[in-house]
């Protein structure tokens, strides 16, 4: 995996992603990156699904490791959902891993986006290698396993981090699972932009954590409690306060714990605040483990890149 200030090599419309979040200059352009382990090809690989959408356009990338090795070789997928393409919002596409054919099925005809980037039903994604599906996203799994003809992989894959690259001016909201079979949680940042700046950031409407002295308290970390779980939180947010233009904010959110849908109440978060870089807090969130489902620690990370708009 790479660096926490990182971002896989996926395409958008009219660039390419790369390492830098820098990259991503355009407001108004969405981008979610998810990043799946599991056993393809016969070795264990990351997965990465990338949703992307602007103005003029929306689609999906899925790229799969490369030879073991060489992590910078990636093998990539893109589908295009040009409005005026319906036959393009199904169908399949092929390339090779490691001399193996790999086939991307999927079917977004009837997928309901409602607004967001990312479909929230009636749709499949199978990736599918060596007469199994390696990976299937969507609730449409009847039909995916009834068009690829596959059966499912022995071993489930594993979420391991999502990044999502959203845009607003003092308020960045979003929603996501801490865990794939969790139900979805409401994160929601401020910063108030005061003589004295101040960030809020609560979880679900309520407030976990309150950062008084914003420019000199730019790099921290607290450890919130949601229910019996744990939930670590990383910000960097250097450039709102420092930099000019379009800027970005870095937020982790590193559950130790899965945490459910019925996780709502929140307890008083413990304060721990530094000024140790981000990519030096969190060494061990780019490990290839995928999530313990028994209740052992979650190896899983979500990556916020919060960009400033004037």
């Amino acid at each position: 995996m790479q660096d926490p200030r990182g971002v896989p090599a996926c395409f958008s419309s009219a660039e390419k992603i790369a390492g830098d979040p820098a990259a991503v200059t355009r407001p108004g352009q969405s981008v979610f990156i998810s990043t799946y382990r599991t056993k393809m090809a016969d070795q264990c690989r990351f997965i990465t699904i990338t949703w992307f959408k602007n103005l003029l356009l929306h689609g999906l990338s899925v790229a799969v490791d490369g030879p073991p090795g060489l992590p910078e070789s990636h093998c990539t997928c893109k589908v295009e959902l040009k409005p005026w393409y319906f036959w393009r919002k199904h169908g399949c596409k092929s390339f090779t891993v490691d001399e193996k054919a790999v086939d991307v099925f999927w079917d977004l005809r009837a997928a309901k986006f409602n607004g967001e980037t990312e479909p929230s039903s009636d749709y499949y994604v199978a990736v599918v290698c060596d007469e199994e599906v390696a990976l299937l996203l969507g609730d449409l799994k009847k039909d995916a396993y009834r068009k690829t003809k596959c059966r499912p992989a022995l071993i489930d894959p594993c979420l391991v981090s999502r990044k999502e690259h959203i845009f607003g001016k003092k308020k960045f909201c979003t929603k996501v699972k801490f865990h794939e079979k969790g139900g979805l949680h409401e994160i929601s940042i401020e910063c108030k932009s005061k003589t004295d700046p101040e960030m809020e950031i609560r979880i679900d409407g309520h407030l976990v954590i309150f950062v008084k002295h914003l420019q000199w308290k730019f790099r921290g970390n607290e450890s919130i409690h949601v229910n019996k779980g744990r939930l670590e939180v990383y910000w960097d947010v250097h450039d709102w306060l420092f930099s000019t233009g379009l800027r970005h904010a870095l937020f982790i959110f590193k559950p130790n714990l899965p945490l459910t849908s019925s996780s709502r109440s929140m307890s008083s978060p413990s304060l721990s605040l530094d000024s140790t870089p981000l990519s030096s807090q969190t060494g061990s969130s780019g490990s290839a483990e995928g999530l313990n489902n028994g209740g052992g620690p979650s190896k899983f990370c979500l990556f916020l890149y919060a960009w400033k708009v004037e």
